[in-house]
């Protein structure tokens, strides 16, 4: 089918280099980036659903929108100086694309305001920067602050004027200390330049599905991946946007089916999360199932670099799985963030999807994606070659420098400005094979031992993964560069003590056979996530902070812990058969019946199914409606689920 949206260009590489070159030949200024973006005002910018209906909003009508909030803005704050600095606290929506080119074009600067960040952060980051006001529908702050949809009621139609000249982005805090880092229309121009090498040089980032190309809203727009990589790389050369109303696993695959989503960039935890369900999935169905799947992954691998063959086997072999994760409109997908698993890229890329690595940082913008026609290469974690304009290099303690034309002009840290002339220091590990880059974790995570060894824990708790764990993380329970680490596990809260001795036993066995039973000092599990909802990677520095202040409520793997979570996980139940019947707890007992005694209903049954689901991450079996129906029942399964050690 032929792509739509692209005007008299004959194909969509032509339509993205006659962009290019108007945005170089009219001359780099937020004005012109703007005023191309919005060119094309029949095609689709944003979509999203509304119950039965899906919605559309043409690039025209968001257009005339920015300009009547930019008047609104201007006329509200007509007392500020061009140049000001307004705050932007918004989650992703069409309103926040339109607020934020309206901020531009009424002649201020937009701070992307990091909505994962606390509020004193973030009330730092407004004084150290003198922003004037906030725009916002979520929440106040001790600066005036509006909300540009009341503003939008308001507002007339006005023209293009005088735009700001530079964005402020936020890093996520999961370093020392949170950095702002200001962007001017030159870096987004390079930013751009390098999206459209990446059209030329990688087939599959250009694949349309019925003659559309639509990214997934998953990445914050306040956060650089999300402003550069899924906004502006496809919002220049007006692509559309698919609302995704949470972050729930099901609205998630059922937003990418419907609106027939073909681009979706995300972090590794996202990626990680499906793989795992995916698995679960597949184990469920039985061990000659899971087996089978296993030796067509194993195929898939050998020949994946066969670029005929290897296409119709992972298309044919694959077709269920693929219809039962994504579907078929699914046509290219970045992780970028963090380090991922290999077994992840693998199965991925061995199902029939391309699934890539890219690298980037609050502070130097996206510099490197891996393009790889290749799923070897891809699957081996390689970031890819740095982009034109961009420089790597690697010194001595194996940190990356990076050196271009599209990184961050300044950065704010500690309220002291710093330019960024030269190499910046990423703090991150990295090696070079071959012209292509790895990326082996962060400076700031190596732990030295007494003996002067280094760990990375980024190499090791990939290897220490084991059903039964929802996750490690090594910490520096002292503080001290020297202090053995601790091995900090998450497991299930219902999993039983018997459970947990034999987890225990297997990973002790893991360490010995990475010779590194000496350098643990201790094994020790909690219930709790070691990833906070807000939070995209694993921040080390506040779970060594709470394990080091008690604050962290860690399991035993006494006797005493059998009964008592046997008992936590029975009170669980019956309040969900509370909840679900409105009934008093203390009248329903073990043999209790969902439909005989209580009375429900399959709506109400269903209802509870699919709470629980997400209470025990488990899937029950439904047949007619009935096939769990006591508190017994439910309580046999959930402890038989939890505690199966395969």
């Amino acid at each position: 089918m032929k792509v739509t949206g692209i005007g008299s260009a004959k194909n969509i590489q032509e339509f993205v280099s006659s962009k290019i070159a108007a945005l170089g030949g009219e001359g780099i200024s937020f004005r012109t980036l703007f005023s191309l973006m919005f060119r094309e005002k029949e095609n689709i910018l944003y979509e999203k659903s509304e119950g039965y209906r899906i919605v559309e909003t043409t690039y025209g009508e968001a257009y005339e929108a920015i300009l009547r909030l930019s008047g609104a803005i201007a006329k509200e704050l007509c007392d500020l100086p061009k140049g000001a600095v307004l705050g932007l606290y918004m989650e992703n929506s069409l309103l926040w694309i339109e607020t934020f080119w309206a901020i531009l074009a009424a002649g201020y600067r937009p701070l992307l305001m990091n909505l994962r960040l606390d509020r004193d952060t973030l009330s730092t980051a407004l004084r150290e920067l003198g922003a004037a006001a906030v725009l916002s529908k979520e929440e106040c702050f001790e600066v005036p602050t509006l909300d540009p949809e009341k503003l939008l009621l308001g507002g007339e139609a006005g023209a293009e004027g005088d735009f700001g000249e530079e964005i402020f982005v936020m890093s996520s805090g999961t370093s020392e200390s949170v950095k702002i880092c200001g962007y001017g229309a030159e870096e987004f121009y390079h930013l751009l330049l390098n999206s459209a090498k990446i059209v030329s040089n990688c087939k599959m980032i250009r694949n349309h599905y019925e003659g559309r190309l639509k990214q997934l809203c998953f990445l914050p727009f306040y956060h650089i991946f999300g402003l550069v990589a899924v906004y502006l790389w496809f919002g220049f050369f007006s692509r559309t946007f698919v609302e995704l109303r949470d972050l729930a696993p099901q609205t998630i695959l059922n937003t990418i089916r419907r609106h027939k989503v073909t681009h979706i960039f995300a972090v590794p935890l996202f990626w990680e999360k499906v793989y795992d369900a995916a698995i679960r999935t597949i184990e469920k169905r039985g061990s000659k199932t899971a087996a089978k799947f296993r030796r067509g992954l194993s195929l898939s691998r050998k020949i994946g670099d066969l670029p005929l063959i290897g296409k119709a086997f992972r298309k044919l072999a694959f077709r269920e799985v693929r219809e039962n994760l994504f579907g078929e409109s699914v046509q290219f997908m970045i992780t970028g963030g963090s380090a991922i698993r290999g077994e992840v890229l693998e199965f991925f890329n061995g199902i029939g999807y391309f699934l890539t690595d890219g690298y980037g940082a609050t502070e130097i913008g996206i510099t490197s994606v891996e393009q790889s026609k290749k799923a070897s290469i891809r699957n081996a974690c390689f970031v890819g070659k740095p982009m034109d304009g961009i420089e790597y290099k690697i010194n001595e303690q194996g940190e990356l420098l990076v050196s271009g034309k599209a990184i961050a002009k300044t950065i704010l840290e500690h309220g002291k400005e710093t330019k960024t002339d030269g190499f910046y220091p990423t703090r991150d590990l990295a090696e070079e094979i071959g012209g292509r880059y790895r990326i082996l974790g962060r400076l700031d995570d190596l732990i030295i031992l007494s003996d002067g060894e280094n760990l990375n824990p980024n190499r090791i708790e990939p290897q220490l993964l084991l059903p039964g764990m929802n996750g490690c993380c090594l910490i520096n329970a002292k503080g001290s560069v020297s202090a053995a680490p601790v091995l900090l596990v998450s497991v299930d809260r219902y999993l039983s003590a018997e459970r947990i001795a034999a987890l225990d036993q297997a990973i002790r066995e893991k360490l010995a056979a990475l010779s590194l039973s000496a350098s643990v000092a201790k094994i020790v599990y909690t219930s709790e996530p070691l990833l906070l909802p807000d939070e995209i990677k694993l921040n080390r520095r506040r779970l060594s902070a709470q394990y080091a202040q008690g604050k962290l409520a860690l399991l035993t793997r006494s006797s005493d812990r059998i009964d008592a979570h046997s008992d936590e996980l029975y009170e669980k139940i019956r309040a969900f058969f509370s909840l679900a019947l409105s009934k008093d707890r203390g009248d329903i007992g073990g043999s209790f019946d969902f439909f005989l005694d209580g009375g429900g209903t399959s709506l109400d049954y269903f209802a509870m199914i699919t709470a629980m689901q997400e209470e025990f991450s488990l899937d029950f079996p439904v047949k007619s409606g009935k096939s769990l129906q006591t508190i017994d029942e439910f309580y046999e399964y959930i402890k038989a689920e939890k505690n199966d050690a395969d």
